[in-house]
């Protein structure tokens, strides 16, 4: 039968190896022998009441219930269980299990293969551990290696974060650089440092300060980066701002997307408004709202965009359908271009089909092969194997080679054709339409 050392109540003890277990009652101070900074037991330590170790202690199992258990220096034990109470250690913790119900508070380095805590658990110094479950809070002031830490309130760690997977129900805060699988949040994610992380997903809103997310960035409300991003596919209820050079896959964001530099894409599909202030480099863009890009635009599919679109420089695109209007220094589209009101382009568009919405308007050169003019619209120089112009239309100078103009059509400037012109009543040539053997070259 293992030996067993009882400590009364409210009494004070010097110890320094226990052969056996040691039984503390509540309001005892237990001390170690001279020379020693901790006292060793081979068994159990079993706690009631509030307890408190001037020492470290190394032991087989810790045991408590009905209050605080304080160690001021390490702790050293294979399990630790505490009911109704909490756990306060000024040195290091090392334990296979510990499980406690209020509060652990470590001043050194916490290193604990799996923990569950129905409070609040503080780290001063560094984490190792397999598995965190706490209820309320987890603050950790140095660097955290973990495999899953589970967490119902709130995380916040001002190092670096290494593991597999953080799941918190309200905030995560971390100050250094972030590496998991994934990292789940009912509330708000802010990483200060760069991130390498398989799947973001929150209710609220995130900040990073960039990195890579190879994964699903999956967001309800606003996704925000302070630094260059590489992604795969982000998803946004809300907003998404993005900062310097980012380049990844799909962008879907229920609002606005804006971003503080170059952006290369596959997809960008958005409700509201999309700015890039730099170039914008990808396959297509479906906005209902706005569109503005301060550099150029290369697309190897469409531009679709509801509402506006400004583009600083030039526009490379398969095809173009515009509800509103769209500005560019030039438009260059490998199939069609459709723009319901305005287009306002410098060199000019070319498309191998155009066709410009009733009541439309367009400044500068239309290029292509096939261009319609609907009623009303108001167009300058057109370059086209075969030209429309609807009822009531007006243009400046047409050269092509066959030319349908319906009755109402007012043309400003030369008419110039090869082989076709058709016209209905009441048409104003200013100029005499002439028929030539060739056309003059287009601006490009």
């Amino acid at each position: 039968m293992r030996k067993v050392v009882s400590i009364p109540s409210y009494s004070t003890a010097t110890l320094g190896l226990v052969d056996g277990d040691l039984n503390v009652g509540e309001g005892s101070i237990i001390k170690a022998e001279n020379g020693l900074d901790s006292i060793k037991v081979s068994g159990i330590v079993s706690c009631k009441g509030d307890c408190q170790f001037k020492c470290g202690l190394t032991a087989e199992t810790l045991n408590g219930r009905d209050g605080d258990i304080t160690i001021e220096g390490n702790l050293s034990v294979n399990n630790v269980k505490i009911r109704r109470g909490g756990l306060h250690v000024t040195g290091n913790i090392s334990a296979k299990t510990l499980d406690v119900d209020k509060r652990v508070t470590v001043g050194g380095d916490f290193n604990v293969e799996k923990a569950n805590v129905g409070g609040i658990l503080e780290v001063n110094g560094n984490t190792k551990t397999i598995n965190v479950s706490v209820g309320g809070t987890f603050k950790a002031h140095g660097n955290v290696e973990m495999e899953t830490i589970d967490v119902g309130g709130s995380i916040e760690v001002k190092g670096g974060v290494k593991g597999l997977e953080i799941e918190v129900g309200g905030s995560f805060k971390g100050g250094g650089p972030v590496e998991v699988k994934r990292i789940s949040a009912g509330g708000m994610i802010e990483i200060e440092g760069k991130v390498n992380i398989e799947d973001i997903d929150v209710g609220g809103t995130v900040t990073i300060n960039g990195g890579e997310v190879k994964g699903e960035i999956k967001v309800g409300g606003t996704f925000k980066t302070k630094d260059s991003l590489k992604f795969n596919k982000i998803n946004v209820g809300g907003s998404v701002k993005l900062s310097n050079k980012c380049e990844g896959g799909s962008v879907k964001v229920g609002g606005s997307l804006k971003v503080d530099g170059d952006l290369i894409f596959t997809k960008i599909d958005v409700g509201g408004s999309v700015e890039i202030t730099g170039n914008a480099e990808g396959e297509e863009i479906n906005v209902g709202g706005k569109v503005i890009v301060g550099g150029a635009l290369n697309l190897s599919g469409k531009l679709d965009v509801g509402g506006t679109a400004e583009i600083g420089r030039h526009a490379k695109v398969k095809t173009v359908n515009v509800g509103g209007s769209i500005k560019a220094l030039r438009i260059e589209a490998l199939e069609s271009i459709r723009v319901g009101g305005r287009i306002e382009t410098i060199e000019g568009a070319k498309a191998t089909y155009i066709e410009i919405g009733r009541r439309g308007e367009v400044k500068g050169p239309l290029i292509g092969v096939n261009i319609k003019v609907r009623e009303r619209a108001k167009v300058e120089d057109i370059y086209a194997e075969d030209l429309t112009l609807e009822e009531n239309a007006k243009a400046r100078n047409i050269y092509a080679k066959r030319i349908y103009v319906e009755s109402g059509c007012r043309i400003l400037g030369e008419v110039q054709y090869t082989e076709s012109l058709e016209r209905e009543e009441n048409v104003i040539f200013t100029k005499t339409p002439v028929k030539v053997e060739k056309l003059p070259q287009p601006p490009f």
